[in-house]
């Protein structure tokens, strides 16, 4: 299997932390928060990774290279245009072929071991699509997922109103499609946001009647969007060693 990571954005929301810094590069314990999502890949077993660059592309390529110093294959395709997640796995069509992928926002991660569990449950079931969540008290900040009782996905609400959550799994940023994925983005459209959104792209899959199921992390999720997050990232590394 091989990966692509998300990783043109700038974070605004970091303010200053990403004023000459992409967000996927700044460090937790010593270390850029992407290469622990790209040492996570490598540990599932992972070797060819793309990463979709864009804000400070140069930063990212000159720190990884050609993947080689990771025991990884690693190339680029650049974001010219900033216009969403749900275009952004375009980029990658040619390298991901007609194989299953995992594809993963830069900065959100999880402890190793979910990475391999992520795709055995994915192998087992040979679903159209594969969405992570984390149980969160409040999911009105990210995507709340509704479930079946067959563990299928039956909505996906962006961002909803905090008055009308009917769901505490939140949308965890960690994916594995089939390439059928790519027939969804190329029928998106702008969302009210003015972005093209991968979420209405696993919407379109739902009602179609698609295999879109979802896979419950456990332990230690982190979306790394504001600095309290990666100050949080920090203290749990220092303190355990690893993630």
């Amino acid at each position: 299997m091989k990966a692509v990571i998300l990783a043109a954005g700038q974070g605004k929301r970091m303010k200053e932390l990403t004023k000459d810094c992409p967000k996927p590069m700044l460090k937790a314990h010593g270390s850029p928060v992407l290469e622990y999502i790209v040492l996570s890949l490598k540990h599932m077993g992972i070797k060819k990774i793309m990463l979709i660059t864009g804000y400070q592309a140069e930063v990212i390529e000159g720190y990884f290279g050609n993947g080689s110093k990771f025991g990884l294959d690693i190339l680029y395709k650049r974001q010219l245009i900033q216009d969403g997640t749900g275009k952004a796995p375009e980029l990658a069509r040619d390298f991901i072929g007609d194989d299953p992928f995992l594809l993963s926002y830069g900065d959100v991660l999880t402890i190793h071991d979910n990475y391999p569990a992520i795709s055995h449950y994915f192998t087992k079931t040979n679903c159209d699509a594969l969405v992570s969540f984390k149980n969160v008290p409040d999911a009105s900040s990210g995507g709340a997922i509704t479930l079946d009782r067959n563990n299928r996905i039956t909505d996906l609400v962006e961002k909803p109103d905090p008055d009308k959550i009917v769901s505490h799994k939140e949308n965890a940023g960690i994916y594995i499609f089939k390439p059928a994925i790519f027939d969804y983005t190329a029928r998106l459209k702008k969302s009210i946001r003015g972005e093209y959104e991968l979420t209405d792209a696993i919407l379109m899959m739902i009602r179609d009647k698609m295999d879109v199921r979802g896979f419950d992390l456990k332990g230690y999720w982190g979306d790394i969007g504001v600095p309290e997050a990666l100050r949080e990232l920090h203290s749990l590394i220092r303190e355990k060693g690893k993630l």
